[in-house]
This record gives C-alpha cells, structure tokens and sequence, in this order.
C-alpha cells in the first residue's frame, strides 16, 4: 500500500498509557464504530456491590434488573436485532411529571422483561432488553447539575441536520432476538408514558459475531478493543458516584453511509482510510487481528504504516486524552421501493461515563479523518441512562 507521512506526532502517547490499551482501532468508527480510548487502569476499581443481573439466565433470558441497565454491558454478545426510539412529551412538563413518567416506565419494562405481558409478548420476552435514558430537558428538569444535562453540540460532520431529528426527551433502545416483537415492545414502553410522541426512531441489525466483534456495513470488523472487565467498564463506561452512579451517558447517532463511492475505492485505498486489513482486521502496523494499531510503525522510507488520515489514526486517543467507549453498532437500510433513493447506514449507539468523551473524539474526526466524508448524520442525541434498578422503589426516584 502506498504509505502517507504522518502530519501529527505519533510520540504524543498520554502518559502512563500503552499502545496496546488505547486503540478502538476494530474498524469503522465514531460515528463509523471503532473510537479510541484508555484503558485508565490506574483509575480502575472493583465494584462496591455485586450486580445480581452480570449473566444472562440458562434459559437464555437477560435479567433487566442489576446495578445497570440490561442493554450496554450484558449480554456480552448483543442480540441481533434493534428498535431504538426517541421520544418527546411536549405538554408541560416538570420534575414531578418526568418522575412520574420514569417510574410507569420501570413498570412497564418489569411487565415486558418477566414476561407478566402476555398481549405484547405472548412467547414470552427470550433475550429482550430495554434501556432506558433521559434527555438533557428532563435531566435539567431533574437537577441541571446532572450528567447529560447538557446535550451535544453541533459537529461539522452534522451539516444540514434536521432539527426534528436532533435531541429529544426520551431514549428507548429495544434489542432482541426477534425481530418480530420489537416494535410492539417500544409501542407498548410509548403508552407507558402519557403525552409521549415519537421523534424519529431506526431499526437495525447486526451480522454473526462473538462477543462484540461484528462486521460494519462497509465490512470491516468493529468492536475489537472495548471495555470488558469490571475495572475497564467502571473506569470507562458507568458513572460511579452522586445520584446517577450506576448510570451512564449514550449517544445515539444514525449515519448514512456512502457504501457505493467507498467501495469504488480501491482495496488499498479502503484499508489505508480505515487504518486495518479488511480481510482479517489485521492493523496496517503489523500484529494480529485484535491487536491495537502501532502509531509509531514506519516504513524504511519514514513514512507511518498507519496513514495520516485514516481513521485508526484520528481517532487516537492520544490525540484527544479520551476513554474507551462502549459500543453497539447496528447496519440499517430504510431505502425506498426500487431502490432509487437509498438509505443505509449505521446505528452508532455508544456509552461513556462522560459525554465529553464522545465530543472531543468526534471533534477530531471531523477534522482529520478521511472516513468521515463518506457518512452523513441524519440524527443524533445524547441521553443520561437510568442506574440499574435493585429495588421496588419508584424508578428514577434518587435523580
């Protein structure tokens, strides 16, 4: 492949970090899937209490109720398929009603969850999920010095987003199994919420994978280095104090993808954008196919193995001081009938203990990262995500 010299420095490593931890380097990424981040071992700690929901049951079941939510962490393979939905209430609204609201949720994700809905689920609920967030209105609502009550800015990568299809009150991402229950599902958490009009909401499915390694639709393998243990999720991915502790932020993005002028690349020139092998994940600098990228590879020549815009590159996080993401990808296609006005892409849903993380990731992206020009966001929003529920106690109650 032809090599580009590489315009940052690869020596800017955050200290006490290795190369080996940092790297989402698994193939499309923020926003196209593979985000670099820290492992902050040195800011790692064992959980405080166990989570009685950490392994789904024999029967194949996912326990909804734990310290966290069902739907980021466990199952440790996501299920193939999504709904994910995002929701206004636009009668007035205030802290009172958003608790209201949140605890007719958590009794409809029991109902839904323990299978007691049988009109909605007359097979029972298999591997359903339900992950539930709030918006930075409902937040602010709740308390304005909360996690997520600010929502994000406007990237140069959104261009002419539109505003209906930015922000929103309500998150509900609804995976499973099958398919065939999902939208009933997410009608059926709707009517929970009195007033609830549904801003926009996707479909999505992802291809045979173990764990969270799967291809992306531009048929790179994504979800190679995330967060895994206990230590990595708590120092990357769950908020760990104050009233939102066992929560954590989304962000959802759906992203258009120009599949066709990508693929009309050559196959040297893809690998080159992307910063890893299609064929086997195998980075550009050499190693195995879950091995992290090696910023500092060069040719004889001088020239970095790992080109200067590709995404592997960009997305450092030695560029951004930035922590690994939690993320579940989703291809998605909403094309027409006959195919003439396509529309296929990627469900981006990523969780951070900080939204930050995400911001200055994607900032760098935008400017730096040749893979960005061949998607397009069509909507996005980020979302504080309930802590898990251990209790009877009326969900949302400690916000």
């Amino acid at each position: 492949m032809t090599a580009e010299r590489g315009a940052d420095s690869a020596d800017a490593v955050a200290p006490g970090v290795t190369r080996r931890g940092l790297l989402w380097g698994g193939g499309i990424g923020l926003g196209l899937g593979a985000v670099g981040g820290a492992l902050a071992a040195a800011s790692a700690r064992p959980r405080t209490s166990p989570d009685p929901a950490a392994s789904p049951s024999p029967q194949g079941r996912v326990v909804a109720r734990g310290i966290h939510q069902a739907g980021i962490a466990r199952p440790a393979t996501p299920q193939k398929n999504t709904v994910v939905v995002v929701a206004d209430v636009p009668s007035p609204m205030g802290a009172p009603e958003v608790r209201g609201a949140l605890d007719a949720l958590g009794s409809a994700v029991d109902r839904l969850t323990d299978g007691a809905d049988g009109a909605v689920l007359p097979d029972g609920p298999g591997d359903l999920t339900i992950t539930v967030g709030v918006g930075p209105r409902w937040v602010s609502m709740l308390d304005p010095q909360l996690p997520g009550a600010s929502g994000l800015p406007v990237f140069a990568s959104d261009g002419p987003l539109d505003p209906g299809l930015s922000g929103g009150d309500l998150l509900l991402s609804v995976c499973g199994s099958d398919a065939g229950v999902l939208h009933a599902v997410a009608a059926a958490l709707l009517d929970a919420v009195p007033g609830a009009v549904r801003r926009w909401s996707q479909t999505g499915v992802r291809g045979a994978g173990e764990g969270t390694i799967v291809r992306n639709p531009l048929g790179y393998h994504d979800g190679i280095v995330v967060p895994r243990t206990d230590a990595e999720l708590d120092a990357n991915v769950w908020i760990t104090d104050g009233p939102a502790a066992g929560g954590t932020i989304a962000v959802v993005r759906r992203l258009r993808l120009d599949a066709a002028r990508f693929r009309g690349e050559s196959a040297e020139r893809q690998d080159a954008i992307v910063g890893r092998r299609r064929a086997d994940g195998v980075p550009l600098s050499g190693g195995g196919a879950t091995d992290a990228v090696d910023l500092r590879a060069k040719t004889p020549e001088g020239d970095y193995l790992v080109p200067a815009r590709s995404h592997a590159r960009a997305a450092h996080p030695s560029f951004t001081d930035s922590a690994l993401m939690l993320r579940r990808g989703y291809a998605y296609s909403n094309a027409t009938a006959g195919g003439t006005d396509a529309d296929d892409g990627l469900l981006f849903v990523c969780f951070q203990r900080e939204l930050e993380t995400f911001v200055r990731t994607q900032h760098r992206l935008d400017e730096v990262d040749d893979l960005m020009t061949y998607a397009t966001v069509t909507a996005s929003a980020s979302f504080l995500v309930l802590p898990g529920r251990t209790t009877d106690g009326a969900w949302g109650s400690a916000l």
